[in-house]
């Protein structure tokens, strides 16, 4: 297949040197149009697409390297090469800074001007071949990374696919339904954005939260399922299962079981240093666990449990304002008021209402 004929503009106020390089041109099988001022040239521009511009530095009105900058901008594909004279050397080699191909020095001499044209064009080709090589790059670079992120969000569905189902598996033992994971990380990401918390750190706690009972797995049916109180001794075993899903968590990598570590033998640690396993009292519980404390003991008021009725939401929010300060944090207290709407909603969806009754036991295990 015949390749098209590279197309010139050749600029000069002289008419004549316009005429001898464009017949010159023309026998060489080049497609040559001329111009003798900048504004025919820019008119000449505009109709048609060019491969090189041939022109020369000095003309009346506008010059060769105002005409080169007018390129630069609105044709930027288009190969420069400028004529000058030996006291514009200094003009010609600043014009070459701003994006000039080549010049020429005058007198002319057409042999030079078909060299400089080939090499014009091959430099040309050599940078369309690197921008079609970064552009090339750069859409793999995009591809591969949104490749990437979609492989990262189907693993992190994945993983916390499987957190749910272990902390369901949990969880199932003395709930019938697990909606009890599902509420709690969704209550417990609730208050970390009352507090301020990044998203990243919600994102983590989400996830870190369904495991805070993961220790119940290492408590026998028999006490875990008891309908009732539980007798001191019965008590005791209840309360290891903080320290059992300490130790199941326990050496993790990833940040977000480090938080689910902590929160696992965290949560029942009271404000007022009342709490277990480790009887921490104020800022010295780690906050995720206050978070997930408040958040825990909201959701064992508002649904049934084996030991007791679910309790009325009013009454329920009344417990939780009344235990600021002594069972719980009273920064995470007043973000739970932030969230009262919130956390109707979610109860909402993961659950049936529960039938709602007044409080008759404060036994939460």
């Amino acid at each position: 297949m015949e390749l098209d004929a590279p197309k010139i503009l050749v600029v000069d106020d002289e008419f004549a040197i316009c005429q001898v390089i464009q017949d010159y041109l023309g026998l060489r099988k080049f497609e040559v149009t001329t111009a003798t001022n900048f504004e025919e040239a820019c008119s000449q521009l505009a109709r048609k697409d060019f491969d090189i511009l041939l022109s020369d530095i000095r003309m009346p009105g506008k010059s060769g390297t105002d005409l080169l900058r007018h390129v630069r901008r609105h044709h930027p594909r288009i190969a420069t090469v400028l004529f000058t004279g030996y006291a514009d050397i200094g003009l010609a080699v600043s014009s070459m800074q701003e994006g000039a191909y080549d010049f020429i020095l005058k007198p002319i001499h057409l042999e030079q001007v078909h060299m400089s044209i080939l090499n014009a064009l091959e430099k040309r080709s050599l940078k369309d071949e690197v921008r079609r090589y970064q552009k090339g790059l750069e859409e793999l670079v995009e591809r591969r990374t949104r490749e990437l992120r979609e492989t990262l969000k189907k693993l992190e569905a994945a993983n916390l696919d499987t957190v749910t189902r272990l902390s369901r598996a949990a969880e199932m033992r003395d709930d019938q339904t697990g909606n009890h994971v599902l509420r709690m990380r969704s209550y417990s990401a609730a208050l970390a954005r009352q507090m301020g918390f990044s998203p990243e750190e919600v994102d983590n706690l989400y996830v870190a939260s369904s495991m805070h009972d993961i220790g119940k797995i290492g408590v026998p049916d028999q006490i875990l399922l008891k309908p009732g109180k539980l007798d001191p001794d019965e008590l005791v075993i209840m309360r290891r299962h903080a320290e059992i899903g300490d130790m199941i968590l326990a050496d993790a990598d990833s940040p977000m079981l480090r938080i689910a570590q902590s929160v696992a033998r965290s949560h029942h640690e009271k404000w007022d240093g009342t709490g277990y396993p480790d009887g921490l009292a104020g800022d010295k519980i780690p906050i995720y666990g206050r978070i997930v404390a408040l958040a825990d003991v909201w959701d064992a008021l508002t649904t049934k449990r084996c030991y007791k009725p679910a309790f009325g939401l009013e009454a329920s929010t009344e417990i939780v304002l009344q235990s600021s300060g002594t069972h719980f944090d009273p920064d995470v207290v007043a973000a739970f008021k932030k969230a009262q709407d919130e956390f109707g909603f979610i109860l909402a969806e993961f659950m049936d209402k529960p039938d709602s009754v007044p409080p008759e036991s404060d036994s939460l295990h």
